[in-house]
């Protein structure tokens, strides 16, 4: 009887996920309509970089090469890399001519910044500073272009992002890359990150007007100057850990208007061969995200044990119990539920080029994400909780 009783309550949260979650499954929002502005606004694109020697031959020459009407800039930020990644920058910008690069170092975090955040302030900074020299006014940039080391633009990338948000009245528009799906792990748990991630912050939510609901995606976030200014950016989120939420969330409640949405010509070149990577990836930052709150903790595992775990336990439970009444409800209530995770799984499984075969496997992948979030949890007590690249940083109240 416990187990029908929590295959229908997985069913039920099915239905509501399917219906009144804000359309979450479908990939279908991308790029506003938009048109080339009457003026090009000036853009600044900020890249901080610790240690991306491995992927930055493979990103920053697509920035280099973006074919921009406007004035455009870079400032890659070195954020105290031990690879060569400022002298490889150096070297691919005198390779293949195109936007003017500058690279600059800010040392090391002072307490109470992240390396990401501190890098990109100093980023900021220094366009602004470039743009304002150039120019002989103080007026700086007009728009930000802040975006990973790991991303590869097609070269109408920024003449797209700016021209959405200016069409559309936007202060924030942010793409969420395409992240790569060459191995067997990225195949398996990639769609589902992004899947998930659309779960929690539902694109077509974010985009109302009038929402409540902010998210952006780090690794492209076009933010108009005014806009960070008037919302402090960085330094009104300089704890935190997951930045993008965060930066979306200042810039919405100070009066900005936010876009997110999927990317079809911008895609994160960095691999994650190995189950340990992508282990590594969710886990620094899942238990930030609960707040680092047991309670919430608790919850979220309960949660994604009962949405996901239940309906095969259910479905295959209800199979062994034979045919009697309360074994043929426990098999269907879990089957449904399963066949409604399945098929809101399948648009992401076909934007990410991947087999539908996949696609009831999901409840795998959940598992592996409820693993990962516990170990994200118990890496925070252990004292290496959100660390990244060899820094860990303490939850924004011990900070």
């Amino acid at each position: 009887m416990g187990l029908l009783i929590a295959a229908c309550a997985s069913l039920a949260a099915w239905l509501w996920l399917t219906l009144a979650q804000g359309m979450f499954w479908r990939t279908d929002v991308r790029l506003p309509p938009r048109a080339a502005p009457a003026r090009w606004p000036s853009v600044a694109i900020v890249v901080p970089a610790r240690d991306e020697a491995g992927v930055l031959p493979l990103s920053l020459p697509s920035l280099l090469a973006q074919d921009y009407p406007g004035e455009a800039r870079i400032v890659l930020v070195d954020d105290g890399s031990t690879d060569g990644t400022a002298a490889l920058a150096r070297r691919l910008a005198a390779e293949q001519p195109g936007l003017p690069l500058s690279v600059v170092s800010p040392g090391d975090p002072p307490p109470g910044w992240t390396g990401k955040l501190w890098a990109l302030r100093h980023g900021i900074g220094q366009a602004r500073t470039a743009a304002a020299t150039a120019a002989a006014t103080a007026a700086g940039p007009e728009y930000l272009l802040l975006t990973d080391a790991d991303i590869a633009h097609e070269p109408d990338s920024l003449r797209e992002l700016v021209a959405a948000a200016t069409s559309a009245g936007l202060d924030l528009v942010s793409q969420m890359a395409r992240l790569r799906t060459a191995g067997f792990w990225e195949r398996l748990v990639v769609p589902a990150f992004v899947y998930f991630f659309a779960q929690l912050y539902p694109f077509r939510r974010i985009n109302r007007p009038a929402s409540r609901t902010a998210a952006a995606a780090g690794g492209c976030v076009l933010l108009r100057t005014d806009a960070a200014v008037r919302a402090g950016i960085p330094d009104s989120i300089r704890q935190a850990v997951i930045d993008d939420v965060s930066l979306a969330r200042a810039v919405q409640r100070s009066g900005g208007r936010i876009w997110l949405g999927l990317a079809e010509r911008v895609d994160s070149v960095r691999p994650y061969p190995a189950l340990g990577d992508l282990w590594r990836m969710v886990s620094r930052s899942a238990y930030a995200q609960l707040r680092h709150q047991p309670l919430l903790l608790a919850g979220t595992v309960a949660g994604l044990a009962l949405v996901y775990l239940v309906p095969p336990a259910a479905l295959f439970a209800g199979l062994a119990g034979g045919p009697s009444a309360g074994g043929a409800a426990t098999a269907w209530a879990g089957g449904l539920a399963w066949l409604l995770m399945a098929g809101t799984y399948l648009p992401m499984l076909r934007y990410y080029r991947q087999p539908a075969a996949l696609a009831p496997l999901l409840p795998l992948t959940a598992l592996l994400y409820l693993l990962m979030t516990v170990d994200s949890a118990v890496q925070h007590y252990r004292g290496r909780g959100a660390a990244w690249k060899g820094r860990t940083y303490a939850r924004p109240s011990d900070a």
